[in-house]
């Protein structure tokens, strides 16, 4: 009953208008993450981000997500962000779990952090049949961490069939306008195709940069050149996962030093 009256309370406010709720910026390439780091939600969101496309700088706050001490280090970390306005949006994710685990997600203060955001913020919490306050409050809401992954990023297979259609749509208008051309004027269908022919060529250039890029990105080749994944938070005395090639590893860290 008390998180009916406060979600009505905040609806008159006009926390959760959908007038106010912004897109998702284009050309991502920036994103801020409040999550706890030793969580699955957080690790099926990286595997998937990295997987999709990779590159992606992500910035990561970790904080407890369930529990009294969650919601005033989820805010920290949304202050943190906002300070530093060095990201485009934040993630704000958590796994599955019981209607007391989510609970900290329909903290008042922290729907009102939410709502306050100067940067645009997108939640991924619990199952897709969960809704708290927080994701009404957010500018966009992923079912899952998993597909919060998916809406912030491009798929790489797609993208380099789309720019390979492209390439193949532009070829095939092309060689209908000399079809037109030989019709109407032969003079110039000389110059018309050397000029043609080298729009393919910057086309297929592309392809090839575009590919050759994204397959630099790809995780699994960094692996299979003999260097590791470390996830986790990087202190002392933490656990921390190591990914390599053919193994998953859990570490415990001993000493951290500046390099």
């Amino acid at each position: 009953k008390s998180l009916e009256l406060l979600k009505k309370k905040l609806t008159e406010e006009g926390l959760f208008d959908p007038a106010k709720k912004r897109p998702m910026p284009t050309d991502l390439v920036k994103i801020g993450v409040s999550s706890s780091t030793q969580a699955a939600g957080y690790a099926d969101f990286i595997k998937i981000v990295n997987e999709r496309w990779g590159g992606l700088d992500i910035q990561v706050a970790h904080t407890q997500v369930q529990g009294l001490d969650a919601p005033d280090q989820i805010i920290r970390a949304l202050k943190y962000f906002n300070e530093r306005s060095e990201v485009q949006i934040i993630a704000i994710i958590r796994g599955g779990g019981s209607a007391d685990d989510l609970s900290a997600f329909n903290d008042e203060q922290l729907v009102r952090a939410i709502a306050a955001s100067k940067i645009p913020v997108i939640t991924g919490i619990g199952h897709e049949v969960d809704e708290s306050l927080c994701d009404l409050a957010a500018d966009l809401r992923g079912s899952t961490p998993s597909n919060v992954a998916q809406m912030l990023t491009k798929d790489r297979k797609t993208e380099i069939n789309r720019t390979k259609e492209s390439v193949i749509r532009a070829g095939k208008l092309l060689l209908d306008k000399i079809n037109q051309l030989k019709k109407t004027n032969q003079t110039i269908i000389k110059d018309v195709h050397r000029q043609i022919m080298n729009q393919i060529t910057v086309l297929a250039e592309q392809v090839a940069s575009t590919t050759k890029v994204l397959n630099a990105l790809n995780p699994e080749k960094v692996l299979r050149q003999g260097y590791a994944i470390l996830s986790g938070n990087i202190s002392p005395g933490s656990v921390v996962k190591i990914t390599t090639y053919k193994k998953l590893i859990n570490a415990e860290i001993k000493d951290v030093q500046d390099r």
